[in-house]
């Protein structure tokens, strides 16, 4: 069984190693839609993977370490693409959600990533 809980960040960023003149290497800034994945089997007496309260404590320092911030002043976020991002959050998370199984990370409507943990 896979389930998510989804969270929303508001963060300013640019990217320093876009080809000169790209629009990404200015400042500029995202509503990011950030989805974190559980998987595992139903436990039979609770009958949840996990609390959805547990992954919310798990994203919580991490979310007050990027809502509302400058993400290329973030240790491990100098080039703050959507892809870098997904894999420092696994990084961060992983320890306290052992199940973790993806991440999608959203920076429009249109375009995002997903993170399964690896390369």
């Amino acid at each position: 069984m896979e389930i998510f809980k989804v969270f929303h960040i508001d963060a300013a960023h640019r990217l320093p190693n876009v080809p000169p003149g790209h629009k990404c290497a200015h400042l500029h800034g995202h509503s990011f839609r950030i989805a974190i994945h559980i998987s595992g089997p139903v436990d039979p007496n609770l009958g949840w993977v996990i609390d959805f309260a547990d992954i919310a404590k798990a994203f919580q320092p991490l979310h007050d370490q990027l809502d509302h911030k400058y993400l290329n002043d973030i240790e491990g976020l100098e080039n703050p693409t959507s892809e870098n991002l997904a894999k420092w959050l696994w990084q961060h998370l992983q320890p306290a959600l052992p199940q973790l199984s993806k991440i999608v990370v959203q920076e429009s409507l249109e375009s995002g990533c997903v993170y399964r943990g690896g390369v």
